[in-house]
C-alpha cells in the first residue's frame, strides 16, 4: 500500500532584476572594443611570429652555409675540416640544442649526427626548411644542397636542425608584451568609462529620486540638469505632462467648485417652492408652484450644460482635432434647431449668406457651441429680431436688443459676469460669452463685439482658411 504523497506548491521564481543603464552602456562599449583589440592583437602576434620565424630560419641557414664552407675534398673523399670543438663554436646557441649532418646525396653520412633526416629541396631550390622529429624532440631543420664543384669529386648536402625553445619563448614574450598593455589599457578605459557614464547618468538618477519623493499633489515643474540634449528632452516631457495634468486638475476643481456654487441657489429655490406647494391645498397654487419649479429646473439644467461646455473647452486645450467644417450647413442646422424656442418667445430668428458653401478648418462641436451660446444669449437679452449671418469666413449673430457698452465688453468675457440686462432679467449665469471666447481661442478664431445698426449687438467670429 502506497503512502499518499503531499503535493508541494512550486513558488514562482522571482524575475531577475534588469541590469542598470550604466552596466548596459559599459557592456555595449567594452565588449566590442575588447573583441576588436583581441583580434588586432592576434593579427599582430601572427605577423610578428612570422617575421621572427624568418629571422631564426635565416640564422640557421647561415650556420648551414658556414659548415658547407669548411667541406673540402681530401685523401678519403669529401670531408669536414672542422674539429668537434670548432663545430660547437660555429653552431653555438645558449638556449637551443643544435644538430648537424653532412651527407652525400645518397644519404651516407660524412660528418655529424647519424639518422638526422629532413625533406629535400624541390623545384630547383637549393635549401628547404621544415619541422622534423629527432630523438623524441620536434626540431626546426634546413637542408642545403651543393652540386658538384670543380674542387670536389661529388655533390653533398648539409642538414642543420635545432630545438624550438628560443622560438617558443619569443612567441610567449610577444604574446605577453602584446596582451598585457592592452588588458591594462582596457581596464583603465573601463574604469574611466564607468566614472564618466555614472557622472553623465547622475542627473537621471536625481530626477528619479526627485519624482519618487514628490507629493502626488505637487505638479510644479521639476528641476532638470541641462547636461545633455536627451535629458533635457526627458525633463521637458515630464514637465509638460505635469502641466497638462495640472490644467486638467484645475479644470476639474473649477468645474466642481462652479457646480457647487451655482447650483446651490437654484436647488434651494426649487426645494423651497416644492415645500411651499406641499403645504397648500389649493390646486391653483400647486400649478403656479410647479410652473416655477419647472422654470427653476430649466435654468439649472441650462447652467449645467454651460458648465460642462466650459469644462470641455478647458479639456480641449490639451488636444483638439480639427477637420474641414461646412459653416453654411452648420449655421443652417443650428438656426433650425432654435426656431421653435424663438417662436415661443415671439422672436424672429433668421439667417442670410448661407447660399454659398464655406469651409473652415475647425472643430464642429466647438463651432456648434459658439452658435448655440450666441443664439441663446440673443434670445435671452436681445430684441425681437435675431439674424445669423455668414460673410466669407466670418460668422455673426446680430440682434436688435439693448447691446453691450464698450467699457463692459471685456468684463463680460470673464466667467460669471453679467451685463445690466442680465442682472435686470435675473436670467443666465454669466458663462455664455466666456464659453464663446474660450472656444474661439481654441479654434484660433477672432472674436469681435460691435454695435449693430440701428441698435443691438453684433458678435462676429472670424475663422481661418482651410490649409
Amino acid at each position: 500500500m502506497t503512502e499518499p504523497t503531499a503535493s508541494i506548491e512550486e513558488t514562482p521564481a522571482k524575475p531577475r532584476p534588469a541590469p542598470s543603464l550604466t552596466q548596459r552602456v559599459l557592456r555595449n562599449v567594452l565588449v566590442p572594443l575588447a573583441l576588436t583589440w583581441m583580434v588586432g592583437a592576434v593579427i599582430a602576434l601572427v605577423i610578428a611570429n612570422y617575421f621572427s620565424e624568418q629571422a631564426f630560419d635565416r640564422g640557421m641557414l647561415d650556420d648551414a652555409y658556414a659548415l658547407s664552407a669548411n667541406v673540402q675534398a681530401g685523401e678519403r673523399g669529401i670531408e669536414l675540416l672542422l674539429t668537434p670543438r670548432e663545430v660547437a663554436t660555429v653552431l653555438f646557441d645558449q638556449v637551443d640544442k643544435v644538430y648537424f649532418a653532412v651527407q652525400r646525396l645518397d644519404g651516407t653520412l660524412i660528418s655529424g649526427q647519424a639518422g638526422l633526416q629532413a625533406p629535400l629541396p624541390v623545384d630547383g631550390s637549393r635549401y628547404r626548411f621544415s619541422d622534423v622529429e629527432y630523438e623524441g624532440s620536434v626540431l626546426r631543420a634546413v637542408v642545403l644542397e651543393h652540386d658538384a664543384e670543380p674542387d670536389l669529386s661529388m655533390p653533398y648536402r648539409v642538414v642543420v636542425a635545432q630545438t624550438t625553445l628560443s622560438r617558443t619563448a619569443l612567441v610567449r614574450q610577444l604574446l605577453g608584451y602584446a596582451l598585457a598593455p592592452q588588458i591594462l589599457l582596457l581596464v583603465l578605459l573601463a574604469v574611466w568609462l564607468w566614472y564618466g557614464i555614472r557622472s553623465d547618468l547622475r542627473p537621471l538618477a536625481e530626477l528619479q529620486r526627485a519624482l519618487d519623493r514628490r507629493d502626488v499633489r505637487d505638479l510644479s515643474p521639476v528641476a532638470v540638469a541641462q547636461t545633455s540634449r536627451e535629458l533635457q528632452r526627458l525633463g521637458n516631457a515630464v514637465n509638460s505632462l505635469f502641466d497638462r495634468l495640472g490644467q486638467s486638475l484645475q479644470a476639474q476643481r473649477e468645474f466642481v467648485g462652479n457646480v457647487a456654487h451655482e447650483l446651490r441657489t437654484p436647488l434651494a429655490g426649487i426645494r423651497a417652492l416644492a415645500e411651499y406647494g406641499l403645504a397648500q391645498h389649493d390646486a391653483k397654487v400647486w400649478r403656479e408652484q410647479l410652473e416655477r419649479v419647472s422654470e427653476r429646473q430649466s435654468r439649472a439644467s441650462h447652467l449645467i450644460d454651460q458648465l460642462l461646455a466650459l469644462a470641455l473647452a478647458e479639456e480641449a486645450r490639451t488636444g483638439l482635432d480639427r477637420v474641414p467644417v461646412r459653416l453654411d450647413v452648420l449655421a443652417e442646422q443650428t438656426v433650425l434647431r432654435h426656431l421653435m424656442r424663438a417662436d415661443a418667445r415671439g422672436v424672429d430668428l433668421g439667417a442670410r449668406g448661407l447660399d454659398d458653401a464655406v469651409v473652415v478648418y475647425a472643430n464642429e462641436a466647438l463651432v456648434e457651441g459658439i452658435l448655440d451660446n450666441l443664439i441663446d444669449n440673443a434670445l435671452r437679452y436681445g430684441g425681437r429680431t435675431i439674424t445669423v449671418e455668414l460673410a466669407g469666413q466670418t460668422l455673426s449673430v446680430i440682434d436688435d436688443g439693448p447691446g453691450i457698452p464698450i467699457e463692459a465688453q471685456r468684463d463680460l468675457m470673464q466667467r460669471w459676469a453679467q451685463g445690466p440686462a442680465g442682472e435686470k432679467l435675473g436670467q443666465g449665469s454669466g458663462l455664455g460669452l466666456s464659453i464663446v471666447s474660450r472656444y474661439a481661442e481654441l479654434l484660433g478664431a477672432e472674436l469681435r463685439l460691435d454695435a449693430a445698426e440701428p441698435t443691438g449687438l453684433r458678435v462676429s467670429v472670424a475663422f481661418g482658411e482651410v490649409p
